[in-house]
Order: structure tokens, then C-alpha cells, then sequence
């Protein structure tokens, strides 16, 4: 019975879609087995697990594998009614967070765009970004009317929260690797403390990667993007 009820997460430490989904089962208090893959050497189980993508994250669950982070998202809050309700019962709120949460995942993608490149396309990506942060900004007024609270309890955390917190919690690491500043408290005051309150929640704290290895693994990323589009 324990062997049909395990559940399995398959993932990349840097990727923030597998934090998201991390961040869920912590979060709900769901045990489970990490185990990390390598990208560039796909094991034969992932390419199995998830034949269609061939990415991560993917949960296995009574032995059947689910993809695609908003989808693990929503099968986890339906499946176990422990800890935070990720998504509202209300139809039109849940379309809302559903919507949201997707844009906020265009917004991270423009954001990885800032990091890849240099010069005029960088200042290119940078005002994109700063203008879907701005709509952004004003999308999560809708949620938070009276700002952001500058302290958030466990059980108040639903998938916009999450979604948040593992695309934008390493935002100082970002700002370090880049030397760029995309994300303040005067341009975009709501989504600066939300980060900043996400962010202090134990159970956050205790699945947050260390700075050090976010900012090294960002100029990583992008000494090799920049490499790659000067060759």
C-alpha cells in the first residue's frame, strides 16, 4: 500500500518549474523522493516518464507519470486536500489564478531573454519585461486590493503564490549575475513584497537553493548563451 501511494518528483535543481511544483508538496506536507536528472544525458526512465516533452518536472504518483508544472500543480491540490487549497473553488477566481500564473511564466521567459543577450537586444528584452511586469502589477491588484501583507500565513498560499515565488524568489540572484535591476519596490512595489513575504515563510526558506550557487549558475548561463549567439 505505502509502495502504491509513493510519489516520485523528477528534476533539475535551477529549474524554476520544478521548484514550483517542489514548493506545492512541501507546502501540503506530501512526502516525497527527489531524484535529479541531467539534462544533457536524459536518463532512459525520463524519456520514458515523459516521452512527448522529454523534460522535467514530472511527478509520479501510484506509479503514473504526470507532466507540465501548472498541470502537477492543479493534480496535487485535487488529489491531496491537506495543507493550503492551491486554487479557489469560485470557477471565475480559479480562471483568474489559472490566467495569471501563465502570464507570469511569459513574463519569466522574457526575463531568461534579459539574461541571454547583451547591447541593444538586451535593452530590447529589458523594456518588454519591464511592460509585462507593469501589467503584471497591475493583474495582482485584483488579488491583493490592500498590497501585498508583509507577513503570509501557510495555509493563505494558493498556486499564484507559488508560481511567484519559484519564478521570482532568486530576484537578487538575478540582479547579481546581471547587474541590472528589473524587479523594485518603486516600479513595481506589489510584486516586490510579495517576494519578499513568500520568501520568509519557513517552508519556503527551507527549499530556497543558496544564493552563491543561484548567482554562479546564472553567469553560467549566460557566459554560454552569450558564447553561443557570438559564433
Amino acid at each position: 500500500m505505502a509502495e502504491e501511494n509513493k510519489v516520485t518528483l523528477y528534476g533539475m535543481w535551477s529549474s524554476p518549474y520544478v521548484k514550483r511544483v517542489e514548493l506545492a508538496l512541501r507546502l501540503k506536507g506530501i512526502p516525497y523522493v527527489y531524484v535529479e536528472e541531467d539534462l544533457r544525458n536524459k536518463s532512459p526512465l525520463l524519456l520514458k516518464l515523459n516521452p512527448v516533452h522529454q523534460k522535467v518536472p514530472v511527478l509520479v504518483h501510484n506509479g503514473k507519470p504526470i507532466v507540465e508544472s501548472l498541470v502537477i500543480l492543479e493534480y496535487i491540490d485535487e488529489t491531496w486536500k491537506t495543507g493550503p487549497q492551491l486554487l479557489p473553488e469560485d470557477p471565475y477566481k480559479r480562471s483568474q489564478v489559472r490566467f495569471w500564473a501563465s502570464y507570469l511564466q511569459q513574463v519569466f521567459e522574457s526575463m531568461v531573454s534579459v539574461l541571454k543577450t547583451s547591447g541593444q537586444a538586451q535593452e530590447n528584452a529589458i523594456k518588454e519585461v519591464t511592460e509585462k511586469l507593469k501589467l503584471l502589477e497591475e493583474g495582482l491588484k485584483g488579488f491583493f486590493p490592500n498590497g501585498f501583507p508583509n507577513s503570509f500565513d501557510i495555509e493563505n498560499v494558493g498556486l499564484l503564490e507559488v508560481v511567484i515565488c519559484s519564478h521570482f524568489g532568486a530576484n537578487e540572484a538575478l540582479e547579481e549575475a546581471l547587474g541590472v535591476k528589473v524587479i523594485t519596490p518603486e516600479k513595481t512595489p506589489l510584486i516586490y513584497s510579495s517576494i519578499i513575504a513568500l520568501t520568509e515563510i519557513p517552508t519556503v526558506k527551507a527549499a530556497s537553493i543558496p544564493h552563491e550557487k543561484v548567482v554562479t549558475f546564472l553567469k553560467f548561463f549566460r557566459e554560454k548563451a552569450l558564447k553561443s549567439s557570438a559564433e
